[in-house]
């Protein structure tokens, strides 16, 4: 950071959020307020008022609030999700409180004809359709739409969906390894079906994480997307060099 630059205020500011944004998702700041705009400027090598509109950014993203009499707080710490290895979210979170899924449908459909293409199945052949709504800490955090080649999905249905991972039980009552899988994730506004479900504002920035995962054999299995709170959760990775 700087003192004296002669860049505008606004990419001062940018730059400052980014680093206070980094640092307030790696946990920096969870057992109590942030320091003040002086001590913040001091540890970043950032002017006092780049500071305090690095700070606007953040509450205008939902991340801090600022409290009278105790100071900018953290509103909801963020969880990390590695995308790096085949875990469920559910599995991912543990440890970090209470995961609670409601489900908000589940039965035997003819899937979209995209959807039934990705899974591999013949125009018109069923699969298994579930939807939950997945809580952490009592506050949303995703919406998650899944459809499984029936299969697979048929024998979940007698077994506790709304408590258990989806990974977990497919490989416990298939009895067979999940594999890989394939995983795309976009930047979306949230409509507001889904915003009213994730208790967030229509137009709020979510993740769209849409993720087809494969048995030990190749085979795909499970066609899902999830809808996830962005102020809530981050996407991590550890990506190594190799040969291009």
């Amino acid at each position: 950071m700087e003192t004296s630059s002669p860049r505008p205020r606004a990419e001062r500011a940018r730059q400052v959020a980014d680093v206070l944004r980094q640092r307030i998702t790696a946990g920096a700041f969870d057992d109590g307020p942030l320091p003040d705009e002086h001590t913040l400027g001091t540890q970043l090598g950032a002017t006092r008022n780049a500071v305090r509109e690095a700070l606007g950014l953040l509450r205008a993203e939902g991340l801090v609030e600022r409290r009278q009499g105790v100071g900018t707080l953290v509103v909801h710490p963020k969880y990390g999700h590695g995308l790096d290895r085949l875990v469920g979210l559910a599995e991912a979170l543990d440890g970090y409180g209470d995961v609670v899924n409601e489900v908000r449908s589940v039965g035997i459909v003819t899937p979209p004809p995209a959807t039934a293409e990705r899974l591999g199945l013949v125009p018109g052949a069923p699969a298994v359709h579930l939807e939950r709504l997945r809580r952490l800490g009592g506050v949303p955090l995703s919406l998650d739409t899944t459809y499984l080649t029936a299969d697979i999905g048929v024998p979940l249905l007698d077994h506790d969906l709304a408590g258990r991972d989806l990974f977990a039980l497919i490989e416990e009552t298939s009895g067979r390894r999940l594999g890989r899988a394939d995983v795309v994730v976009h930047a979306v506004t949230a409509g507001p079906d889904t915003a009213a479900l994730l208790d967030v504002a229509p137009g709020t920035a979510v993740f769209a994480l849409d993720r087809l995962t494969h048995l030990d054999d190749g085979r795909p299995v499970d066609a899902e997307t999830l809808h996830i709170r962005a102020d809530r959760l981050t996407l991590r990775a550890t990506l190594h060099r190799g040969p291009a």
